[in-house]
């Protein structure tokens, strides 16, 4: 639930400032996880304070339950570099994990979410938390995936955030992974979605004109005593509360290196996308608000294994079809990176082999053991060379 971009990216929204720069030069990612009991693959509470002291080189944070523990990587320009970040993160918490005798996986949920009460993490941020929002607290065993994009420039930020936030829903769906919940199948491609948007403040943004105008509305959020800072506005994205960076925080936690890596690359691409879009003064995809909300629950509802809502016809379609419209809106963002071939190989296969979700339920199916898809998700997660 928090942010733990490292400390070489500005420490505070106020360092967003008007830049000639352009958007999209840098991305990182914060990657949430799942700590699991090795033999059963149930949650393990206090595993951050467990990890802590043994991974003091891996970029590790604690979130509101106690089972779940965040990495960030290091601000990254190329996606060859990227990946290298996400791998190496990945093997330090893996190595660090095996030490104390647990595992990790980074999926949207386990089978075991939700099973059984999980203490709070230590803290008087995440006590506050606890007892003010309850149940839906006690209910966060989820983990998500949180791309960064530069974007120095705070009014482009916003701008950006609203021509975004028409494709999130595609994002959402190409990186379900979790069906599960309690040890049932929820019939959801990404259920963490539906645990996630009971917040106040999460889900698709709504509509600002300006920077002022958004930071006006965090402002009367905080006077209203619903959320304490700028830090709990939870939307699919929103100008970094810390960074200057736009921040899409619309995927479920992607267990195979190379989602992660297709994910941020997709986000990265559609912020050059809509910047040039922006700066051309050209038309944004014009959605409305109550059918971008139908189109995230589809997402979350499908994934790629059904339908979608076309972001531009508003219309079902194919998933195959709306993410090829997806491609093909960024697809000169990614040439001009050399970046295309890359990108298109790893979405063909995503296509090709199926969402998390979907493996996850095969892999259920094939046995009808909780305990296979908990050992999938951990090898997946750990599978780094």
């Amino acid at each position: 639930m928090g942010s733990s971009m490292p400390t070489s990216a500005p420490g505070t929204r106020d360092e967003f400032v008007t830049s000639s720069l352009p958007a999209g030069l840098t991305i990182g990612m914060e990657e949430e996880f799942h700590v699991l009991d090795p033999e059963t693959y149930e949650l393990v509470p206090h595993a951050p304070l467990r990890l802590a002291g043994v991974a003091a080189a891996n970029t590790l944070a604690s979130e509101l339950l106690s089972s779940t523990v965040e990495t960030a990587t290091a601000v990254c320009e190329s996606l060859e570099e990227f990946r290298d970040e996400v791998v190496r993160q990945r093997r330090a918490l893996c190595a660090a994990a095996e030490r104390v005798g647990v595992v990790v996986a980074t999926a949207g949920t386990v089978p075991a979410s939700g099973s059984k009460p999980v203490p709070i993490s230590a803290g008087a941020r995440y006590a506050w938390l606890a007892e003010e929002y309850r149940q839906l607290a006690a209910e966060q065993a989820i983990c998500a995936s949180h791309v960064h994009v530069g974007v120095p420039d705070r009014e482009l930020a916003v701008a950006l955030a609203m021509r975004v936030r028409a494709w999130l829903p595609v994002l959402l769906a190409m990186s379900a992974s979790s069906p599960f919940y309690r040890y049932g199948d929820t019939g959801y491609a990404s259920y963490r979605t539906l645990i996630w948007s009971r917040w106040p403040t999460a889900g698709p943004p709504p509509t600002f004109d300006s920077a002022q105008a958004y930071d006006d509305t965090i402002a009367a959020l905080v006077a209203s005593g619903t959320i304490t800072d700028a830090g709990m506005i939870y939307y699919d994205v929103r100008p970094s509360a810390r960074y200057p960076t736009l921040e899409i925080r619309v995927a479920d936690g992607c267990p195979a290196v190379d989602d992660a890596v297709l994910i941020a690359a997709l986000c990265r691409a559609l912020v050059i996308a809509t910047e040039h879009d922006e700066l051309s003064a050209l038309p944004s995809v014009d959605v409305q608000p109550a059918l971008l909300r139908a189109a995230t629950w589809r997402a979350a509802r499908s994934g790629t294994a059904g339908h979608l809502i076309d972001p531009v016809t508003g219309a079902p379609a194919p998933a195959s079809d709306v993410v090829d419209r997806l491609l093909a809106y960024v697809q000169p963002a990614l040439e001009d990176r050399g970046e295309w071939p890359i990108v298109k190989e790893l979405a063909d296969g995503l296509l090709q082999r199926g969402t998390s979700t979907e493996r996850q339920r095969a892999a259920q199916r094939r046995r009808g053991s909780w305990t296979d898809v908990g050992r999938m998700l951990a090898a997946e997660t750990g599978d780094i060379g």
